[in-house]
């Protein structure tokens, strides 16, 4: 018995390892066939696009950094006026920023109910926790820029369509972090204040929040951020803001290039500025640092 176990073993041995050398030879050839089929779909879509845009990709290639450079050079003859130009567009950032605030407030209210309302173990009506995962879903999945569009078709041009669109698409993905959060949530507060008589939302106020509050504010911060830059995006589609000024000035072309330059800078200075300063308190408030 011995001897046979002794003398199976190298061919046990032997059948792993060409188990094991034929599974990598199979994983290796489905990554291979895989990024076949990869590289074909990109040559095929790039020449799809290619051709309906009457193949001007590669004759327009060489002509890529034109616009970067008229822009940067007028506004470098005409820097002096800079600043003026700052302080012109400066209430169209002012702008900007409240649209971002406005929407991220009102997001960060309507994921924080999503979030509680569909999380196991603290929703109030736990036969609903699937449609209310369905409604976050669905807000986060349409682009803000296609609600914008069908906001400013009803109500026309301005700040208000942008902001109710962030706010929706902020809902959406804010619900789906809060509702993260809020599963790791220690339950034993919230089973002692059931045995006191507490409601629910006293058991949320009370039993939950303070526990979640941190990473809640943290991914606040960061929606911030996002929602900065898409305000500004959706000012191109007539959504007010710095965006729309930023549309004007380019679709001017040269001799309002300065403009778009003085619009960039305050742009980027003021993207610049809100990532330092939210990235500072998201990691005091979920690291401890920074105090």
């Amino acid at each position: 018995m011995s001897n046979a176990t002794i003398g199976g073993a190298p061919n046990s041995v032997d059948s792993i390892q060409s188990s094991y050398t034929a599974q990598v030879q199979r994983r290796r050839l489905y990554g291979g066939l895989t990024l076949l089929i990869f590289v074909l779909l990109m040559v095929s879509g790039f020449n799809v696009a290619d051709g309906r845009n009457a193949g001007g990709f590669w004759e327009g290639l060489h002509q890529v950094g034109d616009y970067p450079t008229d822009v940067l050079s007028e506004a470098w003859e005409k820097r002096a006026e800079l600043p003026a130009l700052i302080a012109k567009y400066f209430p169209a950032l002012i702008e900007t920023i409240n649209i971002a605030a406005v929407s991220t407030v009102i997001g960060a209210i309507g994921g924080l109910l999503l979030s509680l309302l569909g999380t196991r173990g603290l929703a109030k009506w736990p036969r609903l926790i699937p449609l209310f995962r369905r409604i976050s879903d669905i807000m986060r999945a349409v682009p803000e820029i296609v609600i914008a569009l069908v906001l400013i078709f009803v109500l026309g041009g301005g700040p208000v369509p942008a902001m109710i669109a962030i706010a929706i698409h902020t809902a959406g993905a804010l619900g789906k972090l809060f509702s993260e959060v809020a599963e790791n949530a220690d339950l034993k507060p919230v089973e002692g204040l059931v045995s006191t008589g507490a409601t629910w939302s006293q058991r949320m106020l009370l039993g939950v929040l303070p526990q979640v509050a941190p990473n809640y504010v943290s991914y606040g911060l960061l929606r911030f951020e996002i929602n900065i830059r898409a305000s500004a995006i959706l000012g191109f589609v007539g959504a007010g803001g710095l965006g729309y000024e930023l549309r004007n000035a380019m679709a001017w072309g040269p001799g309002r290039f300065d403009e778009a330059a003085a619009i960039f800078i305050l742009l980027f200075g003021t993207i610049v500025f809100f990532d330092q300063v939210s990235s500072h308190y998201r990691n005091r408030l979920t690291e401890g640092q920074g105090q």
